[in-house]
């Protein structure tokens, strides 16, 4: 399993560090305890897997600076030999700020040598404390994911709206998921009917937030806002945070941006995620 991870101590100043490290513990959240999952850590590099189908959660992550291409290189070396030994597609994950310009500019390239295409480039965004809605939201009903049904609903949806197929997000949000502590689910529901999802991973005084989704015919109505602030304020208590001094992080979808952006977000890196080539 190798050493800890070591979170940097400047976590309550929003920089992109807040991102990297977060969206690095959701993985490890997920991966922890798996069958064929792996937490390991190489010189250089992160390995947060879940063993599953869907490449995108077999993941490894920058663990410092990359200067040079042929750094880069070997970080992705080490991966590659690690999730060809586990005959996994996989993905790398990684922050943009971890890369010197000069490898910046060349890491597509880099990356195709390699074997992995980018398939999402997302504003990686922070923010300290949420400002109010500027608009009345809907009333929902929201529960905690702990039944197979609330289960179901979390999966059926987020499958349909990252338009993945519900056996691969079935995989990845497997049964276990309804005990779980570390990555905490919810599901928002309107006259019974499930409208909206979003999850939290709440580490290191930061709050993440994630697979935030709104069912297409309660788009545009303050759904997908309703559930992102009932799931901030969730961790918030459970954590004992305060609003005030807590950062919140997420990677955004091109949809979801202006909504981010009206609750106090802001821009602090872009996430790359370059996967296996089919």
């Amino acid at each position: 399993m190798g050493e800890p991870y070591r979170v940097r101590p400047h976590h309550r100043e929003v920089t992109f560090h807040c991102v990297a490290d977060n969206l690095r513990q959701s993985f490890r959240a997920l991966a922890g305890g798996r069958p064929r999952g792996s937490l390991l850590e190489l010189p250089g590099v992160s390995i947060a897997s879940l063993g599953v189908t869907f490449q995108m959660f077999n993941a490894a992550f920058p663990s410092e600076p990359i200067e040079t291409r042929t750094a880069l290189e070997e970080r992705l070396r080490a991966a590659k030999n690690h999730f060809d030994s586990q005959a996994l597609r996989w993905a790398f994950w990684v922050c943009e700020d971890w890369l010197a310009p000069g490898v910046r500019r060349r890491l597509s390239r880099t990356c195709e040598t390699w074997g992995l295409r980018l398939s999402s480039d997302m504003p990686g965004m922070a923010a300290k404390g949420i400002q109010r809605p500027a608009r009345k939201l809907p009333d929902i009903t929201v529960r905690r994911v702990q039944s197979a049904q609330t289960l179901d609903d979390f999966r059926a949806l987020g499958s349909a709206c990252f338009h993945v197929p519900i056996s691969w997000f079935s995989e990845v949000f497997d049964a276990g998921m309804a005990a779980h502590d570390a990555f905490v689910c919810w599901v928002g529901y309107r006259d019974g009917l499930p409208a909206a999802t979003a999850a939290t991973v709440s580490a290191h005084g930061v709050i993440g937030l994630y697979n935030v989704a709104t069912a297409p015919e309660y788009r545009q109505r303050g759904y997908g806002e309703a559930i992102t602030r009932y799931a901030i304020d969730a961790a918030l208590r459970e954590s004992g945070l305060l609003e005030e001094s807590t950062p919140v992080v997420l990677q955004s979808t091109s949809e979801g941006l202006r909504l981010y952006r009206r609750m106090g977000f802001q821009p602090v890196t872009r996430v790359l995620v370059y996967s296996s080539i089919p």
